[in-house]
């Protein structure tokens, strides 16, 4: 190559100027059909809106209202006669604070045993060297499907003790085949089986590369089961109400359900009396309904980036 075509500029490349100036975008242009196509969509999204959270403002304006008001149907979206007497209803009686103090140690210590069980489960049946591997997860898939039916699942949790014990409501439900299903999903897409193989060569075993290297990648996964089997233990009903006898370990759906119960049927022959306990009882409906759901409605936040991203698994591939 000679001096002067080493020297001689490239004619054909683009100037330095040129390179350095950011290209336009093109913007493409809605046709008229998008743009009805669009408006029908907001429209639609608007009205489903409207219709989960006027219910919802109803509630919570009828927890805030008087009894006459909410008795009398006159409340809409705005408390009428502002008042606090359907909390203090609610906060006088010393059986929802017990309930509600058993609802959030079953929703710990069940969620607790529901994740490590699910993991237990589903981590094995992910591995693609697991000998049996498909005849295991036919068999998690038929309990998902058919199930022993009620007095059959009573006489187990009689013969294993845990009647009137906090266990009952724990370990009968503590595992969902929905729930394996999903994480041995996750595990078999997301873990790649180098990171096992490289593993293996460092000298970690396989609990160690399940608890050092599985699991903190897939904390996703774990937030939308927790948030699955969690709500689930909150709202927890017919399982205390067929296993507890002792009141003092009823969760709070079912303390709700007596005090309900119990107040819609106050007897007595003061008509006056009998009124007021009618009015108290339909205020106290929406006030137990706000208490029962705000607890859910505060975890909900600090999971909705990973539930979002968890929801999404197995539905797009690569």
């Amino acid at each position: 190559m000679t001096l002067e075509t080493a020297t001689r500029p490239d004619f054909g490349a683009e100037p330095e100027t040129e390179r350095r100036k950011p290209r336009r975008r093109t913007r493409m242009h809605d046709t008229g059909f998008d743009r009805v196509f669009m408006a029908a969509v907001y429209i639609l999204l608007t009205t489903f809106l409207l219709i989960v959270l006027v219910p919802l403002i109803n509630i919570l304006a009828s927890s805030f209202s008087s009894p006459a008001a909410v008795s009398g149907g006159r409340v809409f979206l705005w408390p009428v006669d502002f008042t606090l007497r359907g909390y203090q209803a609610v906060l006088d009686n010393s059986a929802i604070l017990t309930g509600f103090g058993n609802s959030l140690f079953y929703v710990a210590a069940g969620t607790l045993v529901s994740l490590a069980l699910t993991v237990m489960i589903a981590y094995p049946l992910s591995r693609s060297d697991l000998v049996g591997r498909r005849v295991l997860t036919g068999g998690v898939l038929f309990t998902m499907l058919f199930s022993g039916g009620l007095i059959p699942t009573y006489m187990v949790v009689q013969s294993l003790g845990m009647l009137d014990t906090r266990w009952a409501m724990i370990i009968p439900g503590a595992l969902g085949a929905w729930q394996v299903l999903i994480a041995a999903t996750y595990f078999r897409s997301s873990i790649p089986g180098e990171l096992y193989e490289a593993a293996q060569l460092d000298g970690a075993s396989d609990l160690r590369f399940l608890w050092s290297v599985v699991l903190p990648l897939s904390k996703p996964l774990l937030a939308v089961i927790a948030l699955m089997y969690g709500v689930g233990q909150w709202n927890q009903y017919f399982s205390a109400l067929i296993y507890l006898r002792d009141e003092d370990l009823y969760p709070l759906q079912l303390v709700l359900r007596n005090i309900l119960v119990l107040n819609n049927n106050a007897g007595g022959s003061d008509l006056t009396n009998l009124l007021e306990r009618k009015q108290l009882a339909d205020l106290m409906k929406y006030s137990l309904i706000v208490v029962s759901t705000v607890p859910v409605m505060l975890v909900y936040p600090f999971v909705a980036r990973h539930f979002t991203k968890g929801v999404m698994i197995g539905s797009v591939k690569g």
